[in-house]
């Protein structure tokens, strides 16, 4: 048995757990800390891809895949163009980003990162596959039980999603643009859509996304990026270079409540990721930052994250597209279209005054909105 106590024990080692170890380790608050880090990979593979906007260069660029300066929103009456200056929007791949905090890590002499898979968390006792282990505080990015036994009582949809990266023989593809949602290849009446981004002339990412209740069966999603990439890219001579899947919870189920005095909840445990949009790669780098200032000042680590104001307009989108999953294609539409791009990444950063905040959601006119908006506010 390991019978050591660390100050810190970080449970899940993907972006929420890895920028934060890393933000603590570059503070000099944390230099005598001992912090133990547990998940039951080795972190080692592209697992995942992480997409985000930032303005102008940051300390991302240079694990980036790629950026883009341009975008485009695509429906089944138009398209849409537009300039994303002052922004970037950027991909990470995720063996990347492991293999530079693992690179990081190595050199920091007080944390410790062993393969063990946690069955159970008791006060400061952490209960592992392996091992037990006891920590003074323990961030954690395991979903509680609690959230897949009361879905029902909240509003929840799933993102889900297969990517194949792609290449072609002769370019196709304009590296300097992507398309964001492209709604004229629909699975159902749903909210679907694809998303396309080029790194060259010759290689993309092509992935189909839904946002619903209701997972496809496993050679449906296939189908769907065959039908788009041959009807709408028209492209039949190609290469799969490799696949992706996953699927994020979206939900305003109240995550906050699984802190304890000993345990906090990070990542999608945690509440970190917009369950309207399921963009989470930027709050890991913004929540860590706050938790460090938390824990530096003796306040609880989770102080101030997942603020109310924003989760009641993510409330509110959840509650109109889970009663009409059909109306995905109009509502972002509007949202990516009337209050401008850069009104609209500021919203989802939850960097948005009150005023921009009432700008978007005007954008959003639809009866249904502003039923679910009083239903929210009064109950």
């Amino acid at each position: 048995m390991d019978k050591k106590q660390y100050d810190y024990a970080i449970i899940g080692a993907g972006a929420a757990g890895l920028q934060l170890v890393l933000k603590m380790i570059r503070d000099a608050y944390f230099k005598e800390k001992n912090i133990l880090i547990l998940d039951k990979d080795h972190k080692n593979t592209n697992d995942r891809t992480w997409c985000f906007w930032e303005r102008g260069e940051t300390k991302w660029d240079k694990l980036a895949t790629h950026s883009w300066r341009h975008g485009a929103f695509i429906n089944n009456k138009e398209t849409i163009d537009f300039d994303l200056s002052p922004y970037r929007y950027k991909m990470v791949r995720s063996a990347d980003f492991y293999r530079s905090a693992k690179d990081e890590l190595a050199s920091a002499s007080n944390v410790t990162w062993i393969i063990d898979e946690i069955a159970n968390i008791e006060g400061q006792k952490i209960e592992g596959s392996k091992d037990h282990y006891s920590a003074i505080h323990i961030f954690d990015s395991r979903i509680p039980q609690g959230f897949h036994d009361r879905q029902d009582d909240y509003h929840s949809l799933i993102q889900h999603f297969k990517g194949w990266f792609i290449k072609t023989k002769k370019p196709v593809f304009d590296p300097d643009s992507f398309t964001m949602m492209d709604y004229r290849l629909k699975w159902k009446d749903s909210t679907s859509f694809t998303y396309v981004l080029p790194v060259s002339e010759t290689e993309a990412l092509v992935e189909f996304t839904l946002f619903n209740d209701q997972l496809l069966m496993v050679g449906e999603y296939d189908q769907y990026l065959e039908k788009y990439l041959k009807t709408y890219l028209n492209l039949f001579d190609y290469e799969i270079t490799e696949v992706e899947q996953g699927m994020i919870p979206m939900s305003d189920y109240p995550f906050h409540k699984h802190h304890s005095k000993h345990t906090t909840k990070i990542g999608t445990a945690g509440g970190w990721v917009r369950p309207s949009s399921g963009y989470s790669f930027k709050n890991a780098d913004r929540y860590s930052s706050m938790m460090v200032e938390n824990i530096k000042n003796s306040r609880r680590p989770e102080k101030g994250i997942a603020t109310s104001r924003f989760r009641m307009y993510d409330s509110i989108f959840l509650n109109v597209l889970s009663a009409r999953n059909d109306l995905g294609e109009d509502i972002f539409t509007r949202l990516y279209t009337k209050p401008g791009i850069k009104s609209v990444f500021r919203f989802l950063d939850e960097e948005s005054s009150l005023s921009e905040d009432i700008k978007v959601m005007f954008s959003l006119n639809k009866p249904q909105f502003w039923q679910a908006f009083f239903g929210t506010f009064f109950k």
